[in-house]
Parts: C-alpha cells; structure tokens; sequence
C-alpha cells in the first residue's frame, strides 16, 4: 500500500493540485474519494475538519496548499533557488486572487450584480490573470515554464486553472495566450501526468 493517502470528495475540486503533483512526481497514492452523504465520518478524522487532507507516512496534514506546496518540495517540484521558490509562490499568489474572483462571482445572490461581476470577469480579470501568466513565461523564455527547465507547482497550478475555466466555464485561455497553450501542452505531453490524466475520473467539478 502507498504512504501517501488523499482524501477528498469525488471531484477534482482543491484536492485536483495535490494529485496533479504526486502524479508528476511519479508517486503512488491512495486516491480515497467519498460522497457528501459519507462525508461526516471523513470530518470527524480531517485535521481541521476540512477537505482535502492527507495522510503521509502515517502523519495527517490539512489545507490543500500546504499539502500541495510540501509534496512539490518533498519531491523536488519546487524549483531549486530561493528565487524559483519566490516565483512560484507569485504563480500560486495570482492563482488564488483569481480564484477568489471566481467564488466572488459564483455566490452572489443578486442576479444583477451577479451579471455584472461574471461581464467583468469574462472582459476584463481572465484576461488581466492570464496575461500576467503569460508574462511571467515570456520572463522565462525560452523554456516553457515558469521557472528552470523543468514543470514544477507553478505549472500545475496554472494548468490545472485553465482546465477547471474551460471545463466550467468554457473558457480556453490557452486559446488567447500562446505561451500557455504550449505549456498546456507540455503539461499534457509529460509521460507521467499524461498517463494520469488518461485514467482520470471525469467529474463536473
């Protein structure tokens, strides 16, 4: 049996990084996904009482950043200066101000300003973010990711926005900005996440 346990709901949701990145890692873990009636058994165990959670050598640990960030580091996924670790951080930084407008538009409850934050966010912040993250690979060219030579969490984090935004949302960043269909691409490509993806569960979310 593997060391490193996953738990979340059967979604890709905030757990979809962590597995994003033992994938990359060439790491086996157990993939333990539940339903929201199963749910209360899994929060009375959860660190925090929050999904995702996981288990690593017998020792629970919460917040799906935390986690996702710690298996990056553990497995060499983390860039190699304390620059790269800098830049990666900015990525995720941006990555969940984003997600953060994302949620904003999703909850509000008035349907006339519900409209105007989705207008906004469809004109004016996908394409400010993403244009951003266009930026930072064209300050790494020309080598296709974030940092280095090599995808790390910057990548994966990136990747895994623009996959949730097309699936949801239809929207393909990566068919606006051609530095991110061709990290798109490399994602994709690598043989490891390639085979992860192949057999992942396809889920709404």
């Amino acid at each position: 049996m593997p060391d490193i346990k996953v738990f979340y709901f059967d979604a890709r949701g905030r757990a979809e990084i962590i597995r994003l990145v033992l994938s990359l890692a060439g790491q086996d873990f157990d993939d333990v996904r539940f339903s929201r009636e199963e749910w209360p058994k899994y929060k009375e165990v959860a660190p925090f009482g929050q999904a995702p959670f996981a288990v690593y050598k017998g020792k629970k640990y919460g917040q799906s950043g935390a986690i996702a960030s710690f298996f990056a580091d553990e497995f060499s996924l983390y860039g190699k200066t304390n620059l790269d670790h800098v830049r990666i951080d900015e990525v995720i930084g941006l990555s969940n101000d984003l997600l953060q407008l994302l949620m904003k538009v999703h909850f509000e409850q008035d349907e006339t300003k519900k409209a105007e934050l989705d207008t906004k966010l469809i004109e004016e912040d996908l394409p400010k973010y993403f244009g951003y993250f266009q930026r930072l690979l064209q300050e790494n060219s020309p080598n296709g990711v974030f940092v280095g030579r090599e995808l790390t969490l910057a990548d994966l984090y990136v990747y895994d926005q623009m996959f949730q935004l097309n699936k949801i949302r239809n929207y393909d960043a990566a068919e606006q900005f051609a530095d991110l269909k061709a990290l798109k691409d490399r994602v994709e490509s690598n043989p490891r996440l390639k085979t992860y993806l192949a057999n992942r569960k396809d889920t709404a979310m």
